[in-house]
């Protein structure tokens, strides 16, 4: 028979002070104490291992796509004006970090690679040992610019991944977008992308086929309790896993479904852009993508936060 394991992940959330980055390729600095929230256990305790996996498995190929995709959107170290432009980039919940080493494929002198997931940035690190600009730093995305970033000094600014439904509330939610404006440069160039998962899906739609492969399975399930109305949505990721050495492989006893749950924000495309405006970010450019998915391309504007 398949094997069953699961876990749900309950909400905490809090801030804390970060180190300086280290200027050494292959490390990765953390604050001495760090907030550990829902995702990120989810992360940690669940996702993290598949996570590479789940997007391709090939960071290097990965990293060439977003390249390219990043210098369509306007996404290079000349958009920024003045003399910080091409010095610094960065990638807010980079996880694995393709987008960081996409960032650093474009020529940015320094990429801060910023995430909260141990394994995410250990994988980074790893793969970037041989790439000096590439900086991975354990922070939380609500106070990194704040407080690892000069007001003015960034090229660059991406928020990829859905991260930014990975916040707690959508209050942080404006917060960052107000933290990005203060922290880009003149002409400085922004890049979110995220889920607007405000419509409820009902029935079989719920169900959501993520990639599979001879090995492994993973599907994604939405749930929508009414505890929390409108704010939220329940996100139970399933993966059935087997070992291909096993004796009797490709038979059902050889699988094993591994199952976690997390909440992730709903949040409406009409308010982000909003809230991107009265940040004094400009919106240069928008995509849409399946499964609600939406990017958003946006330069400093003077109205932007110093």
């Amino acid at each position: 028979m398949t094997t069953v394991t699961t876990t749900a992940a309950a909400g905490a959330s809090g801030a804390a002070g970060f180190a300086e980055p280290p200027g050494i390729a292959g490390t990765v600095v953390e604050s001495a104490a760090q907030p550990v929230d829902q995702a990120v256990r989810h992360y940690d305790r669940f996702l993290a291992e598949h996570y590479t996996w789940m997007l391709g498995g090939d960071l290097d190929a990965l990293a060439a796509v977003q390249r390219d995709s990043l210098a369509a959107w306007g996404v290079t170290p000349e958009s920024a004006a003045g003399p910080v432009a091409g010095a610094l980039a960065v990638d807010l919940g980079c996880g694995p970090g393709h987008t960081s080493l996409a960032l650093a494929g474009l020529g940015f002198d320094s990429v801060l690679a910023v995430d909260l997931s141990r394994p995410l940035l250990g994988e980074l690190a790893a793969h970037a040992a041989h790439l000096p600009a590439v900086r991975p730093v354990r922070a939380d995305v609500r106070t990194a610019l704040r407080e690892l970033v000069r007001p003015g000094s960034a090229g660059a600014v991406v928020c990829l991944g859905d991260t930014l439904t990975h916040l707690p509330t959508r209050g942080d939610v404006a917060a960052l977008f107000a933290d990005v404006a203060a922290a880009l440069a003149p002409g400085g160039t922004a890049v979110f992308g995220y889920r607007d998962l405000t419509v409820p899906l009902s029935g079989t739609d719920r169900f959501l086929p993520v990639r599979a492969t001879e090995d492994r399975i993973m599907t994604c399930f939405l749930e929508y309790p009414d505890d929390y109305n409108d704010y939220t949505v329940v996100v139970h990721d399933l993966i059935h896993t087997r070992d291909s050495t096993a004796t009797g492989a490709g038979t059902d006893a050889d699988w094993t479904l591994t199952a976690h749950s997390y909440r992730k924000l709903r949040l409406s495309h009409a308010w982000v852009l909003e809230q991107l405006r009265t940040a004094g970010l400009r919106v240069r450019h928008e995509e849409s993508g399946a499964g609600g998915m939406r990017t958003v391309v946006l330069e400093r504007g003077c109205a932007g936060r110093r």
